[in-house]
């Protein structure tokens, strides 16, 4: 290799985590995929299950990566430790990410696994519709802001420092998480949330028709009592998860959430 040349690019990728598989799918060449997390095929879980269902997977386990003899593993902080540590003996190289807690942070880990990738043109193109998305969803200057609370199951909600955070405030959202002294992410019990309500609830829920803790809390007596006081829409809960190429989708929802909640007079 001559000085100052890229690194070969990489023929077999394997993915063990649910939202980098979602950036391998946008970035990568399929040929160039050896194998994405199991996670990428749940729907509920994941933006790309309809193109993960023609790809392999990997129940995570060392000896299924080691079988695929890959040339590089993308992993999260929550990647099994077990296989990362057996893949690190075997001096597989593999690339460890972090969870984004802003849009810049994401943005950069798009950046980043592209140039892993072979592909950093791609990664330039993808921030760039990211951006795009995220400038859409913004309302217009000196509209009205909405006190927000994200909830997920068993009263999980996102607070300050996190990507969701800032995605909420991007889109016209103020998070009240801070009113119940969250840092970053925490539990919101359904008294406290009654006793201070924001005047839109999102509710994450896992895929369209399926019964959830979301429809549990939704259809609760007491929140029948604050209605009129506090809206309450559903959000795809797989929206929720990710940075990188989802905030597209992120970004689009919670535009639809706002207006949705200022037209049921929030």
């Amino acid at each position: 290799m001559t000085a100052g040349a890229p690194p070969p690019r990489p023929r077999r990728i394997v993915s063990l985590n649910s939202c980098l598989d979602a950036m391998l799918v946008h970035l990568a060449d399929r040929g160039q995929i050896a194998a994405l997390s199991h996670y990428a095929r749940d729907a509920r879980a994941s933006t790309v299950a309809d193109q993960a269902r023609t790809l392999p997977y990997t129940w995570e386990s060392a000896e299924e990566v080691i079988d695929l003899m890959p040339d590089l593993v993308l992993a999260s902080q929550h990647s099994a430790l077990a296989t990362r540590n057996a893949l690190k003996r075997l001096h597989v190289p593999v690339q460890r990410f972090k969870v984004p807690r802003s849009i810049d942070e994401s943005l950069g880990q798009v950046r980043e696994v592209a140039r892993l990738i072979g592909h950093p043109d791609r990664g330039e193109a993808l921030v760039a519709r990211i951006e795009a998305a995220v400038a859409a969803a913004r309302p217009t200057p000196g509209a009205r802001r909405l006190t927000a609370l994200i909830y997920q199951p068993n009263g999980f909600a996102a607070g300050p420092g996190t990507l969701v955070d800032e995605m909420m405030a991007e889109t016209g959202f103020d998070n009240v998480a801070r009113r119940f002294g969250l840092k970053t992410w925490g539990n919101v019990g359904l008294e406290r949330l009654l006793a201070d309500p924001p005047q839109v609830l999102l509710v994450g829920v896992p895929a369209p028709g399926a019964r959830s803790w979301a429809d549990r809390v939704m259809s609760h007596p007491a929140l029948k009592v604050i209605s009129g006081r506090m809206r309450q829409v559903r959000l795809p809960e797989r929206l929720l998860y990710c940075g990188g190429p989802v905030l597209i989708e992120t970004a689009a929802a919670m535009a639809l959430a706002r207006a949705q909640a200022l037209k049921e007079g929030a």
